[in-house]
């Protein structure tokens, strides 16, 4: 998932497929200097979805359930570990998502709600929606 300094992305792996990087994304080199867009060569495979500005993304799991969120099946979820954010996709059937919903994280779990001194880091916060 992960790219240059800015601009991550999600790729549909396909057989032949070619995602253009380091040639083309959408952010910037460490050094600043902004990577061209898959809009400048049209010869490489684009992102089924990219956050620009960086979410650091982490674990991404798919939802399948339709008793418990229904509204959620078929969805996928994604963890910003740089923004401490959890964003559900929704996937098309065709290879691409985009963004539905985004609910920030505490930034610090511990600072929240009180726990046993042996209690591992994590979320202990309910998250809700962003605005």
């Amino acid at each position: 998932m992960n790219t240059a300094r800015a601009g991550r992305r999600a790729n549909l792996i396909e057989k032949g497929a070619n995602y253009g990087w380091p040639v083309v994304s959408y952010g910037m080199n460490y050094n600043q200097v902004p990577i061209p867009s898959h809009d400048a060569n049209t010869k490489f495979t684009e992102p089924v979805i990219y956050w620009n500005p960086v979410i650091a993304p982490g674990d991404l799991i798919f939802y399948t359930g339709k008793k418990a969120f229904p509204q959620w099946d078929g969805s996928a979820f994604v963890t910003g570990l740089g923004s401490h954010t959890i964003t559900r996709l929704v996937m098309d059937g065709k290879g691409g998502a985009k963004a539905a919903e985004r609910w920030e994280l505490a930034r610090n779990a511990s600072a929240t709600s009180p726990r046993p001194p042996t209690a591992h880091s994590g979320c202990s916060k309910t998250p809700t929606p962003a605005p």
